[in-house]
């Protein structure tokens, strides 16, 4: 009973966050200065009547809230707008019906376009975040168990360079790199590839993502090492630890039947958040190497301020974040015993 109380607890909780994000994500992009009717369409023989039709067919003439405006001014009262015909309300009520909108700049569903952007960043960003939680939970461990070595300082001094190296310079270095080898310079394929099957396709996919791979698990590889050798140690000054040793057992037996366990809790959940973020792609990693991302797709968006495509963006990464933070929290309470179930 404790248990279901526990996770109803969360779920619920999960929503409120959901539910606050759900209109700070509506607010968020309408601070922005500038006006999307201009900037979407950067051409000098748009006139004034072109404009006010763009407004109109994106709802863009409707007031934001309906709070905030009033037929006349100067008299005060109720609001005399229908709430759900402003920008809020037709958000809201298209966000229940599935539907997110027509990007300003394309002129095509949102939905569509970042579905088909999320294949292409789960398919770069997946691959890379598991390379680099085995790797680095391999560094940490080899970094804790010769603490102290000249193995623990080699490795914790790379993984703080390599933690601190800015991601978009190590691209391009990287780049430069790749084009020596004849590698691909960006994109997913080849444009106008002829295949002679899904193996040569797939063979294709896997040259132009090699590089942008590499990036993020260099990037990304140092967290999870330092973490991981962090909590190690931590467990083994344990009590625990110091009886197990006065049990016979050998470092590697230590290691692997006790202190490992206890310490990949805290790898539980940055994993789960670092996977969370995955959706997000790498927003400086895909502009680099030009790879049709969500990361890519949003550093587009903000230029052009495509209100309908930032939106959905956002909301999808801040859902996809809120869940996986929700999954840390329910493994913890079956992983480890001491997390108090109230």
């Amino acid at each position: 009973m404790k248990r279901l109380r526990y996770i109803l607890n969360k779920l619920m909780w999960a929503l409120i966050t959901i539910l606050i994000v759900i209109v700070f994500n509506f607010f968020l992009f309408r601070v922005l200065p500038g006006d999307p009717a201009r900037s979407g369409l950067k051409d000098p023989r748009l006139t004034q009547e072109n404009i006010l039709a763009i407004q109109a067919r994106f709802g863009l003439d409707k007031p934001v809230i309906n709070c905030f405006e009033r037929l006349n001014p100067i008299k005060t009262g109720p609001c005399l707008i229908n709430p759900l015909e402003t920008q809020f309300g037709i958000y809201i009520i298209n966000l229940f019906k599935g539907e997110m909108g027509i990007s300003f700049y394309t002129r095509q569903p949102v939905s569509a376009m970042i579905g088909e952007r999320l294949i292409n960043t789960v398919i770069l960003i997946l691959p890379a975040q598991l390379i680099s939680i085995l790797l680095g939970t391999l560094g940490g461990i080899i970094a804790a168990w010769k603490s102290h070595t000249t193995i623990d300082a080699g490795i914790l001094i790379t993984s703080l360079i390599t933690w601190s190296v800015p991601t978009f310079w190590l691209g391009i270095i990287l780049l430069m790199w790749g084009s020596k080898f004849g590698l691909p310079l960006g994109g997913l394929v080849t444009p106008g590839g002829q295949f002679e099957n899904v193996w040569g396709r797939i063979v294709d996919m896997g040259r132009h993502i090699l590089i942008p791979c590499l990036t993020f698990v260099i990037i990304v590889i140092g967290e999870y090492v330092i973490i991981m050798r962090s909590t190690l140690l931590d467990v083994l000054s344990e009590d625990y630890i110091l009886t197990a040793k006065a049990k016979g057992l050998n470092t590697f037996q230590i290691l692997k039947d006790h202190a490992t366990k206890n310490a990949m809790l805290p790898m539980v959940t940055i994993t789960a958040l670092n996977l969370g973020f995955t959706v997000a792609g790498a927003i400086q990693i895909e502009t680099v190497f030009s790879y049709p991302g969500v990361g890519r797709a949003i550093y587009e968006a903000v230029s052009q301020r495509d209100y309908p495509l930032l939106q959905f963006s956002f909301l999808v990464i801040a859902v996809s974040v809120v869940l996986a933070n929700l999954l840390a929290e329910l493994l913890y309470s079956y992983l480890d015993p001491r997390v108090e179930v109230n």
